[in-house]
């Protein structure tokens, strides 16, 4: 087995105290906001598997909380999130789930305030690392380690072309580029992992392209 980094071997730096119960939970939280693009008023988190059964003595609960805060796997206010997050008006509930999950640490998050809501699915698959599979109904693989690009787009012939150009132009390289739809014709998702974080005027760019309804993004 290879291993890219020490934290492959060792986890990363995080608050304890399971790398895939807590930092991989904090992460899914803090993944979730950057698609959001804000602060969410509310969150209701369903937690499957180990997750639902182990969440409050393995501090998943407050790690997920935590990353809805954007604080990192290492911050100490992690701890403190409940508290951190009345402070700010976001109201959350925790939903233990029984509904038998491919993987055991696996969450879905959904939030929203008076503009809108989106729904995510996570799993924390070791070591601290997670795999988004699924994003407001569709599905996905998503690491979360690199910057990426979510487009939302009406299924029409030319859009991907479109935003492969305009990424071209800024010298934008793409790592790796999925898309779904759920029906054709109709509403696609595309997910691309570039090799650098991605501003603002590319991102308007984008948005303002044939076809296109919204443009988020991950930051590295």
């Amino acid at each position: 087995m290879k291993f890219k980094s020490v934290f492959d071997i060792i986890g990363p730096v995080m608050i304890g105290p399971s790398s895939s119960h807590t930092a991989g939970a904090a992460r899914i939280g803090r993944v979730a906001r950057d698609l959001f693009g804000r602060q969410p008023k509310w969150a209701k988190i369903h937690l499957y598997g180990s997750f639902a059964e182990t969440y409050k003595g393995h501090s998943t609960d407050v790690a997920i909380i935590g990353g809805l805060l954007d604080y990192d796997t290492f911050d100490e206010r992690i701890k403190t999130s409940f508290e951190e997050a009345e402070l700010v008006g976001m109201e959350f509930e925790f939903i233990p789930e029984t509904a038998n999950v491919e993987h055991p640490n696996t969450a879905r998050v959904v939030i929203g305030d008076d503009e809108s809501e989106m729904s995510m699915m996570g799993i924390s698959i070791g070591g601290g690392k997670i795999e988004i599979t699924e994003l407001n109904g569709f599905p996905l693989k998503l690491s979360g380690e690199h910057p990426a690009i979510l487009v939302v787009h009406n299924d029409r012939s030319g859009c991907i072309a479109n935003v492969a150009n305009c990424l071209y132009k800024y010298d934008i390289n793409i790592g790796h580029m999925e898309v779904s739809r759920k029906e054709k014709g109709h509403m696609a998702l595309m997910v691309i992992e570039v090799d650098q974080n991605v501003d603002k005027e590319v991102m308007d760019e984008l948005a303002e392209l044939p076809n296109i309804t919204q443009v988020t993004r991950i930051a590295d």
